[in-house]
């Protein structure tokens, strides 16, 4: 009888485990950051952004640790389920799905040929440190993370129609799993390109990360509303021009 206890001890323990592993290491050094970055009171804002920053770092920190995500178990999600390794890089209910789209006073052919250069996105993405070409379908990006932390994945094409679509998949393993596509398409009347994004990505810590990367102002639908606003200057005028100290304008990201 004192065995069968203890082994349902272990099997409640084990079926409590809902964050998959390499999610549980992000978690914990993300956690991690925030507190630091907390406790040293280096976050953006005031105090309600110190005691968030704190307290979702303590949250992520104890996610990893255990293994365990309440937001996970209210949705009924389980990321600690080993998966087939031909799966799509989004699993199915688990990722954001973010749509943005911007007009643009340039052909598809002009747009499409300097998106297509992945190594120009950086220079109008402010979210993204580098992007590497490795060969005609793969790419290896490096993106800007909360608390000064970077993430990093490789990625491939898997639909491209020339001066139309690209679209691409992050590859097993990714720091990130994300999916999308961007469509370029004659505007009404002949009046340039309209430039169409869908991006579903998985955070790097769940719905949570989502969150707090909002805290800090790099949530991927502000990013890439923005991100398409300097796409916009720089192919129409060939600058970005700079908004410091100006109100960020999003009603007009469409």
């Amino acid at each position: 009888m004192q065995q069968t206890t203890h082994q349902m001890m272990n099997q409640e323990q084990t079926s409590s485990i809902n964050v998959g592993n390499e999610e549980r290491l992000v978690s914990l050094l993300a956690g991690a950051a925030l507190m630091l970055a907390g406790l040293k009171r280096i976050v953006p804002g005031g105090f309600l952004q110190t005691v968030g920053a704190i307290l979702g770092g303590y949250y992520l920190f104890n996610r990893g640790l255990t293994g365990h995500c309440e937001i996970y178990h209210a949705l009924d999600m389980n990321t600690a389920v080993e998966t087939n390794k031909n799966a799509v890089s989004v699993p199915h209910q688990q990722g954001v799905h973010v749509r943005k789209s911007i007009t643009i006073n340039a052909s598809p052919e002009e747009v499409y040929r300097f998106w297509r250069n992945f190594e120009n996105l950086p220079r109008f993405m402010n979210h993204l440190e580098s992007v590497r070409v490795m060969d005609e379908r793969r790419s290896h990006w490096v993106a800007k993370a909360p608390a000064g932390m970077t993430v990093e994945w490789d990625a491939e094409i898997i639909n491209e129609v020339p001066n139309e679509v690209i679209g691409w998949r992050s590859l097993q393993d990714a720091q990130i799993s994300n999916a999308g596509s961007v469509r370029f398409r004659p505007a009404p009347r002949g009046n340039g390109t309209e430039v169409r994004v869908e991006l579903e990505y998985v955070p790097p810590a769940g719905p949570l990360g989502a969150a707090i990367a909002r805290l800090f102002g790099e949530e991927p639908s502000q990013q890439i509303g923005e991100d398409l606003r300097r796409l916009k200057q720089l192919l129409e005028t060939g600058e970005i021009a700079t908004t410091e100290g100006q109100p960020s304008g999003r009603g007009g990201s469409r």
